[in-house]
């Protein structure tokens, strides 16, 4: 089962394009920090320090790809994503719940951010209506002879 489920994981991440990558870590990186506030809740610190650690290297991750000069905003992403690094780091030492929830609240704004402009920035596909008229026109449903 694991072997089947990480060849899905592993195809879905060799076959996204960048946008769809980024959404994906942001999603797991909500995910971490949520189950990692859950365990510490729960007084569970092991599991919270497996779960922030994930976060982390996402964190690092996304700092490790950041092209600062590709945009306005790339130095004050940076300085949130090394912020949130720090955060984590602190909330994992400390075992505080409350530190975790700052994390997740920072962290989900961004996530649904980068959601969007996927969404955004996704090519657009024919509509039914599109591919019936490349039909009559001899052309087939997907545009050629």
């Amino acid at each position: 089962m694991y072997d089947v489920r990480s060849r899905y994981l592993a195809d879905t991440v060799a076959t996204v394009g960048p946008s769809g990558l980024l959404t994906m870590l942001y999603d797991r990186m909500v995910l971490d920090v949520e189950r990692g506030e859950q365990a510490l809740r729960a007084g569970n610190r092991p599991e919270a320090t497996q779960q922030l650690a994930h976060a982390q290297e996402i964190v690092s991750e996304l700092i490790s790809s950041l092209d600062t000069n590709a945009w306005d905003g790339g130095p004050g992403l940076l300085s949130i994503y090394t912020y949130l690094l720090a955060e984590l780091m602190n909330t994992s030492m400390t075992g505080d719940p409350e530190r975790a929830a700052v994390c997740r609240r920072i962290i989900a704004p961004l996530r649904d951010a980068w959601h969007e402009a996927a969404r955004l920035d996704a090519p657009v596909l024919p509509t039914q209506r599109t591919a019936r008229a490349l039909e009559g026109a001899g052309l087939g449903v997907l545009g050629v002879g």
